[in-house]
């Protein structure tokens, strides 16, 4: 899961009343994704150690030093271009600061995706999940400049890419993440994995809504498959019981960055996510909750693209440029709606 906007917080509007989507980025995005890089990190630590993760101790490495290299490639391109200095300059801190996000979706890249040793897949996987976020973006204009913001998941999109390109590549089989695990530790570690995320996703990113809507979805559309199909309703609920269904579920399909934040609206992302889901799962498709996820994201990011317009702007979904030093006057009422249509649509 990783969050990235090409404008420092403090230069966003600030009015009152703001939803919590909209807060995320101009106060609590820097503590959201330390937060999230803590997590990850902890989790691939205990799982090379003790729960079995069956990938080599080389792949976490091999992912974060191709996330990191295209993070800091793209951001000194773009510094050079834009003719500003890197973001990732100044100190030890603003480099870390500015690399949490490439951590996490090398992370989650290279935990997720089994690729037999095939270590330049991987690093494939990992890098395409950061150059997502330089290379697919919707424009929007936003006070004396724009704001560009990414509408893919990232490291969704580099697994959904890699499992679309390297049919020996599959992904890690749930079991791994408690194979060396039995009796009471089988039902307290997901259950800390539930709460860290429950109060992550309500204190941070607001979108238990999304996180409800898409549980009660999953298994709305598994009834409805049973139904159809005359197969056992528990097959379609199974699942549900995995621990990387919960981790999906938690740290994947909440991305701040690439859902709505108005509760409304995370209701029909998460439905949405849902459904796409269920028909891939009746034509047969595998790897459906990637698949889905990506779908949905790329429509949403098109549609956030035509309804700027609605608001008096011509954004654009460019490929490879993320310039943001581009004039355009817009009144304060602009400017607000900009701000709370790319956090809330």
């Amino acid at each position: 899961m990783t969050i990235a906007i090409d404008r420092e917080p403090h230069s966003l509007p600030t009015k009152p009343g703001l939803s919590l989507g909209e807060r995320w980025y101009i106060d609590k995005r820097l503590k959201g994704l330390a937060r999230f890089a803590v997590a990850i990190t902890f989790l691939n630590i205990l799982g090379h150690l003790w729960l079995g993760f069956e990938q080599s101790w080389i792949t976490p490495f091999v992912a974060l030093a191709a996330a990191y290299g295209t993070e800091l490639a793209a951001e000194t391109m773009q510094a050079l271009a834009d003719g500003r200095r890197a973001r990732y300059l100044g100190s030890p801190g603003h480099l870390i600061s500015f690399l949490l996000s490439a951590h996490i979706s090398g992370l989650a890249v290279g935990m997720l995706l089994f690729a037999a040793e095939q270590l330049l897949v991987v690093a494939f996987g990992a890098s395409l999940a950061v150059a997502s976020k330089w290379l697919f973006r919707v424009r929007l204009p936003l006070g004396d400049g724009r704001t560009s913001r990414h509408f893919l998941n990232p490291s969704n999109f580099g697994i959904t890419v890699v499992l679309l390109l390297f049919p020996s590549v599959g992904i890690a089989p749930p079991y791994m993440f408690a194979s060396n695990i039995s009796g009471a530790l089988d039902w307290v570690l997901p259950l800390v994995v539930i709460l860290t995320g429950s109060l992550l996703n309500t204190k941070l990113t607001g979108r238990m809504p999304l996180i409800g809507a898409w549980v009660i979805s999953f298994a709305a559309q598994a009834a409805v498959r049973s139904a159809a199909n005359g197969t056992p309703l528990e097959a379609g609920l199974m699942p549900m019981t995995g621990f990387a269904f919960i981790l999906f579920t938690f740290y994947m399909v909440t991305d701040p960055a690439t859902t709505p934040g108005r509760p409304r609206n995370q209701l029909i992302f998460a439905m949405a996510v849902a459904i796409v889901y269920g028909i891939l799962m009746q034509l047969h498709i595998v790897f459906g909750l990637f698949f889905a996820l990506t779908l949905v994201t790329a429509t949403r990011g098109v549609l956030l693209m035509l309804s700027a317009r609605k608001v008096g702007r011509h954004p654009s979904l460019i490929v490879a440029n993320g310039r943001t030093d581009e004039k355009q006057t817009l009144t304060a009422g602009d400017a607000s709606q900009a701000v709370r249509l790319a956090s809330n649509s």
